[in-house]
């Protein structure tokens, strides 16, 4: 049995006050404050990459890294297009070269993708030690002149430690996909946009129901979840999934004021901080963004011996 042992992150070296740009778009504080959510941004440097943010993400890991026999990144904004940067990953931290390495391109519901993923891939092979990263850094791709991307995106990176010796595992996911309606966050010649009020209602409909549709096919209450943590997309976002599914909203935080929407890192950021708790039980994760795509995960800490 193989779970989640350890997160650590990095969140990129630059802060960006929003508050600085409001007579640029004409905007007041209560929008950023209670709105948007996001009142400063962390944004990477020119001399920050993917790999670099990556690499300081797992500094603080603090594991023996020549057992790692899996390695895994979640990205759609890589340093390179070939080869795939989990292998420059590989070689900067020395790893193994039994190590098995590969990219998932999926974003803000990408961590509860690529959870299920390397853990099913690691229990099929027989892995015992796996490292799964995410580092999207959307600031590459912002025109920063657009009210409606420049405002939301940070930049960081995570990276989970999965093993035996775990603390939280993963009982069971659900996914799904709407790509009928992709451009609602599309990027083309190197240019993210986004259609707001597209991407809001998505949340609003679609994901509300496939919450629900997924405490329902597991034979829970939403008073069975001590915690729920869905992407950090604003924080309007969040209020509106925690009233539709009339949840306590002590149990539904919002913790990226002060770094903004890191795409795929958005939910270990803030699983890193409840890792350490003994306090919860069961832990519902939920992604969703891009593609449009969701996914949704049952997380349970593991029980004292």
């Amino acid at each position: 049995m193989l779970g989640i042992t350890k997160i650590s992150s990095y969140k990129a070296s630059k802060n960006i006050n929003n508050y600085e740009k409001k007579e640029l778009f004409s905007i007041n504080d209560d929008f950023i404050k209670n709105k948007i959510g996001f009142e400063s941004l962390k944004i990477k440097d020119e001399n920050e990459s993917v790999i670099s943010m990556c690499l300081k993400a797992c500094e603080n890991l603090n594991i023996d890294l020549s057992n790692i026999d899996c390695l895994v990144l979640v990205s759609q904004n890589q340093d390179i297009k070939i080869p795939h940067s989990s292998a420059l990953l590989q070689s900067e931290l020395n790893l193994s070269k039994n190590c098995a390495c590969y990219d998932i391109a999926l974003a803000c519901s990408g961590y509860v993708y690529a959870l299920s993923n390397i853990i099913s891939f690691m229990n099929f092979n027989g892995l015992q030690n796996g490292l799964l990263f995410t580092c999207d850094p959307y600031s590459k791709i912002i025109d920063k002149n657009d009210k409606n991307t420049v405002l939301l995106f940070g930049d960081a990176a995570t990276v989970t430690y999965i093993s035996k010796d775990y603390k939280i595992e993963a009982k069971n996911f659900a996914f799904g996909t709407d790509g009928s309606a992709y451009k609602s966050i599309f990027c083309e010649k190197d240019i993210l946009s986004m259609n707001g009020q597209a991407v809001f209602n998505f949340a609003a409909t679609t994901v509300v129901k496939h919450i629900n549709d997924f405490l329902s096919k597991n034979n829970l209450n939403k008073d069975d979840i001590d915690l729920f943590l869905f992407h950090q997309g604003s924080k309007y976002i969040i209020d509106t999934l925690s009233k539709r599914l009339n949840l306590n909203p002590d149990n539904v935080p919002f913790l990226a004021a002060s770094y903004g929407n890191t795409v795929s890192s958005s939910i270990p950021l803030m699983l890193e901080n409840f890792i350490k708790e003994k306090r919860y039980d069961k832990i519902l994760i939920t992604g969703f963004g891009t593609g449009l795509s969701y996914a949704s995960g049952l997380l349970k800490f593991k029980e004292d011996k």
